[in-house]
């Protein structure tokens, strides 16, 4: 187990034991009230990364015997997200597990749901100025440092990359700006060439990396802070014949087969079981903080006493090797998908 999953792991056990023990001697459990609900909130509810999360959360839901709803939009809009979440709002969950596609237009809608007794833990992407009750992602500065020293260990300390990006989202930011900041900090010999917003549109990552390429012939990587940008920009460079070198974070089905044909080499990862079983877990003791009394000033300041700032799910690295262990039909093969 590495460093970042026993963190996570610890935090669970530890909040988990101290629930348990807070409890009446003749309870000693923690379980759900009939028909008490959280819903799992997301952007683009279709992608495939969303389908691992939402089993580790329907799975530690259903060892406390509570009800699960995935819900969120289809669509990469902001707007038509929001209103979601006021949607799921109406059915009067007990918390919700959010990833917001964008970090300021949420604190509205999160506080005034915590406001109204529901609890809000986000993941993946977060809301840091609104109250969510905790943060549960991989680490986006560890995926940035381990993605530019394998840039630099497959192609050498002199030469020329890019990166396509997706503005506004937290964590996706966070692996394109802390991978420039790396290179030009550690390696400064490596030139950064091209810089295009993307938007997890592959038609747009297909455009953009066929431009990079044609002004820059010389590219020798291109870091990607998600799949869906990397399905555009492997074809580009497959298309061109070029000699470059791909990375990137998450995983689709397409760009899993791309990594065991050699075409991308390799992927990052998050621990997308353990992100959405932690997150329930988080979710759930922050609707029952009241079998949690820690040593702190929570019944004067009036604020719920589970707080979880941060918690690493951790992150898996997808090469040809052990990409079998990433094919998400298998995974699904005998398995709930309500």
């Amino acid at each position: 187990m590495t460093v970042s999953k026993l963190r996570g792991a610890l935090v669970c056990a530890l909040l988990s034991t101290a629930a348990v023990s807070a409890l009446p001697a003749e309870a000693q459990t923690l379980k759900c009230e009939p028909g008490e609900t959280y819903i799992m909130n997301v952007m683009v509810s279709g992608h495939p990364y969303w389908v691992p999360v939402y089993q580790g959360f329907k799975q530690a839901a259903a060892a406390f015997g509570c009800e699960t709803i995935f819900s969120g939009t289809p669509d990469y809009d902001i707007t038509k997200q929001i209103a979601s979440f006021e949607q799921d709002m109406v059915k009067q969950p007990a918390g919700v597990l959010l990833h917001p596609m964008q970090s300021d237009p949420f604190i509205e809608p999160i506080n005034r749901a915590m406001e109204s007794g529901t609890e809000i833990v986000t993941f993946a992407a977060d809301s840091p100025k609104s109250n969510r009750t905790a943060y549960i992602t991989s680490d986006n500065l560890a995926e940035a440092k381990f993605a530019a020293e394998e840039i630099v260990k497959q192609i050498g300390e002199t030469g020329e990359y890019a990166v396509l990006e997706n503005p506004g989202q937290s964590n996706h930011d966070l692996r394109v700006t802390a991978l420039v900041s790396y290179m030009e900090d550690n390696y400064p010999e490596m030139k950064l060439v091209g810089r295009q917003a993307t938007n997890q549109d592959s038609n747009a990552a297909y455009r953009a990396t066929a431009s990079m390429l044609q002004a820059n012939p010389n590219l020798g990587a291109l870091w990607i802070p998600e799949a869906g940008s990397a399905e555009g920009a492997v074809t580009a460079v497959l298309e061109a014949e070029a000699d470059v070198l791909i990375m990137h974070a998450d995983i689709t089905p397409t760009t899993l087969e791309h990594i065991k044909a050699g075409n991308i080499h390799m992927a990052l990862n998050p621990n997308q079981g353990v992100q959405g079983f932690v997150g329930f877990m988080a979710t759930f003791l922050a609707a029952h903080s009241e079998v949690f009394d820690p040593f702190n000033d929570y019944k004067v300041s009036g604020y719920n006493p589970v707080q979880i700032p941060y918690v690493d799910n951790g992150f898996a690295v997808i090469t040809n090797e052990n990409a079998d262990s990433f094919d998400l039909n298998k995974y699904m093969e005998g398995r709930d998908t309500n």
